[in-house]
Parts: C-alpha cells; sequence; structure tokens
C-alpha cells in the first residue's frame, strides 16, 4: 500500500514539475473554412491546431496550418489576446462574424517573420523582434513578452487567445478561426499548483488513517 501511495505522490509532483509550463491545446478540423470567406482556399489559410505556453515572461503562441506557411501570397496570421477587456468585435462588421471571439489586442505574424503587436485598449503598437518569430514548414510560433500585453482585468494565466490566418480586408479576409466561436485559455500555474497540493494532503490523510489502523 506505502508503494502504491507513493508512486501516486511522484506522478503528481511530476505532474506539478517547476520547469512545465502552463499550456493550453486546440485541435481544428481540416477544411472548415468560414462560409463567409472569399479568398483563396490555400492550405496555409487552415488552421490544424494551436498551442498556447505561459512560458517565463513570455507567451508562446504556435499555429499549425494544413500546408506550409508562406504559400498563399498575402496571407497573414492573426492572434487575438482577450486580457480582460475583450469584446465581440467582427460580430457588428459586414458580414457578421465571429460570435464568442472576444480580443482587445491582436499580434499580427507575417510569412516573412515580422510581427507587430497592437493594443487596441492603449492604443499602442509595437513591432516585435524578428528573433520572437520562428517558422517552420506549416507552423508559426512567436515569443510574445508579456510587458506589450498589459492586464486590462486577466492576470496572464488567465489571458485568453484565438488564432485566425487572413487574406484581404474586411470580415470577409478571415478564413478561420481557431478555436471557433470561443477563446482558448492558458490554465493558471496557481490553480495547477492548488489542485495537486490537494490530493497530496488528501493521499496524506489517508496514510495517517492507514497507519493508525495497523495492529
Amino acid at each position: 500500500m506505502r508503494t502504491r501511495r507513493t508512486t501516486l505522490s511522484l506522478a503528481i509532483l511530476t505532474m506539478l514539475g517547476a520547469t512545465a509550463p502552463a499550456m493550453a491545446s486546440t485541435m481544428d478540423p481540416v477544411g472548415d473554412f468560414l462560409p463567409t470567406y472569399t479568398g483563396p482556399h490555400g492550405a496555409d489559410l487552415d488552421v490544424t491546431s494551436i498551442n498556447v505556453r505561459l512560458q517565463g515572461s513570455f507567451f508562446s503562441l504556435t499555429g499549425t496550418m494544413a500546408g506550409a506557411i508562406g504559400t498563399t501570397p498575402g496571407a497573414r496570421y492573426v492572434w487575438g489576446l482577450n486580457r480582460g477587456a475583450g469584446t465581440e468585435r467582427f460580430v457588428a462588421g459586414t458580414p457578421s462574424i465571429g460570435a464568442g471571439v472576444k480580443f482587445d489586442s491582436v499580434l499580427v505574424l507575417q510569412p516573412n517573420g515580422t510581427a507587430t503587436f497592437n493594443d487596441i485598449v492603449g492604443g499602442v503598437s509595437t513591432a516585435l523582434d524578428p528573433s520572437l518569430i520562428k517558422i517552420s514548414g506549416d507552423t508559426i510560433t512567436a515569443l510574445l513578452p508579456i510587458s506589450l500585453a498589459p492586464s486590462e482585468g486577466f492576470s496572464p494565466g488567465a489571458f485568453m487567445f484565438n488564432l485566425w490566418p487572413v487574406d484581404g480586408a474586411g470580415n470577409v479576409g478571415i478564413a478561420d478561426f481557431a478555436p471557433d466561436a470561443s477563446t482558448a485559455a492558458v490554465p493558471e500555474p496557481a490553480s495547477l499548483a492548488l489542485f495537486g497540493a490537494g490530493l497530496l494532503g488528501l493521499i496524506g490523510v489517508r496514510r495517517r488513517r492507514g497507519d493508525c489502523q495497523q495492529p
């Protein structure tokens, strides 16, 4: 019994290791272009998955497409962030799209390896250091400094994210949303630690009770 409990304790401690970043991953169906999208249906405009990590003083934002980045001329990749003041900004456009997708800032990534962060609330636009952007085949990743995205009510670990590839202007130029009609959240590291601490506490109580019952 002691061996079993010890193994479980070690598994929880491993899950809560200090080096493991908070992470959220979301898969997206292949070929689910928005019916309102009027641009070319290039594979590099079709999101298949997103991955968001809270990594030290950065957000690591990775989008994977159905085809190699840069295949469609003029394509770009926009991450919407909801830092606490997000609204459904596309709903009021023509055509009305993006119900459930709330954001108050955007990170615009170009296939040439450049990027700009636009703080809509603060009215500030900042170019990212190109060394913080990596493109490999069908995947594009950016490290966004948390300092560029000050909280508007949410702690960084509770920020919400959505990725949409764009080719063209206005709502008709948005090819896909990932995730659809919502945003992906990064789990708060403190919440994970509290969850693990509760499990370890429960194990400790059961262990003490078991020891007391032994003759």
